[in-house]
């Protein structure tokens, strides 16, 4: 089981940005999936999950600019960025609450590598 984060890039503040995390593997199961973000020197932080009925929470930092989506159908979450601003500048990770076949009645939290955002002032 793999996740596979794309999307990020150089962007000016005010700008948008789509990333995208698909999960890859072979999967029984998938409850939560999320967006956590690392700035340099920082801890890394929530900025928004998704549960496997579709509820949602964001970060305050992020509210009412970010939007998480999912594709069940792809296993895949979305992140649509907009409005963004310097300080949103980090390496985003996703991550996801998996049961893999090998072991259904567990699920466990994966992790992407990373995908910089830059957002330039």
């Amino acid at each position: 089981v793999q996740l596979q984060a794309s999307g990020g890039g150089l962007v000016q503040a005010g700008g948008s940005l789509r990333l995208s995390c698909a999960a890859s593997g072979l999967i029984f199961s998938i409850n939560d999936m999320g967006w956590y973000r690392q700035a340099p020197g920082k801890q890394r932080d929530l900025v928004a999950t998704i549960t496997s009925s579709g509820n949602t929470a964001y970060a305050d930092s992020v509210k009412d600019r970010f939007t998480i989506s999912r594709d069940y159908a792809r296993n895949t979450v979305y992140l649509q960025m907009n409005s963004l601003k310097p300080e949103d500048t980090a390496v985003y990770f996703c991550s996801a609450e998996i049961a893999p076949m090998s072991d259904v009645y567990h699920h466990v939290a994966y992790w992407g590598k990373g995908t910089q955002v830059t957002v330039s002032s």
